[in-house]
């Protein structure tokens, strides 16, 4: 099946983006790359021309998210399956692909309602090498994407089946979370490269749509020094340092200025699809990762 390869760009709606250009650069190490042609505050984090994209939103949640396909028949195919099975395709515009530096897009809504977007033909600016805008190594990008994202949903089985027989993603694994002592529920975590997930769906009852924004760091000292920083500056931690049982990250969760979060990890192990198994696990984390809340 022809899939999407990668999670390659978000567009955010947030209140307040001179808020957010500190917290990108001073604490994630973003680094702030213009306006684009639709106005959007544009992020870099490798040497693609827009990671995150920041448009001025009151909503201060996802606004949608670009999954990189191999080519134009990649595309093609994925745009033949979502309509085959009754989901309503559009071919971006000029000025939309203007906006994204992207050769050619699709975009449909997922079962819920979040834009999705799949695009082939990013720019690529190696001419203009990134540099992160704190003291840091940077981020792991590559095939594995900017990162991860985990999504809230109303009906985990549904969206499961979307992103998994009409995208290409494959499951790697599940967690049963005890959130509450009321409240408990599996999140599912789905891949489409080596990056243990992608996409995370979870059955939560939140007001947002993007509970969490990873990006993973190329050095554990990163982290080490991010959380100070983000302590410095009186950012929340939400969840203190810690490494996860599914993906083993060691990360640590901090409130972003718009009111989700953001994990700022490293060391995740990837997956080998020759020995890969799907697992289960009653807990999501080995050790750390204590809640602040």
């Amino acid at each position: 099946m022809n899939g999407v390869t990668s999670l390659g760009y978000i567009g955010l709606g947030v209140s307040d983006r001179t808020i957010w250009r500190d917290y990108a650069e001073g604490v994630l190490g973003l680094s702030f790359a213009g306006e684009g042609s639709d106005g959007a505050h544009l992020y870099r984090m490798d040497e693609l021309s827009r990671r995150i994209l920041l448009h001025e939103d009151a909503c201060d949640d996802i606004l949608y998210a670009g999954f990189e396909a191999a080519d134009a028949n990649a595309l093609t195919d994925i745009a033949s399956r979502l309509e085959a099975a009754g989901v309503d395709v559009q071919q971006a515009t000029a000025d939309e692909r203007k906006a994204r530096a992207v050769a050619d897009f699709i975009w449909f809504k997922d079962p819920d309602g979040l834009r999705l977007e799949v695009f082939c033909g990013a720019t690529r600016v190696f001419d203009q090498p990134f540099r992160p805008r704190r003291a840091m190594s940077g981020f792991v990008t590559g095939e594995q994407g900017l990162g991860h994202i985990v999504l809230t949903t109303t009906n985990l089985e549904k969206s499961v089946a979307f992103y998994r027989d009409l995208l290409g993603f494959r499951i790697s694994d599940y967690i049963n979370i005890t959130l509450t002592p009321d409240m408990v529920a599996d999140f599912a975590f789905l891949r489409c490269n080596p990056r243990h997930h992608t996409v995370a769906l979870a059955p939560l009852p939140l007001p947002k749509r993007l509970q969490h924004l990873m990006v993973q760091t190329q050095n554990l000292d990163d982290v080490g020094f991010g959380y100070d920083l983000a302590v410095e500056r009186g950012t929340p931690i939400i969840i203190e340092l810690g490494r996860h049982s599914n993906d083993h990250m060691v990360s640590f969760y901090m409130t972003t200025p718009s009111g989700f979060e953001a994990e700022y990890g490293w060391g995740a192990r990837t997956v080998d699809e020759r020995s890969w198994r799907v697992e289960r696990h009653e807990t999501p984390s080995t050790w750390g990762h204590k809640q602040n809340f």
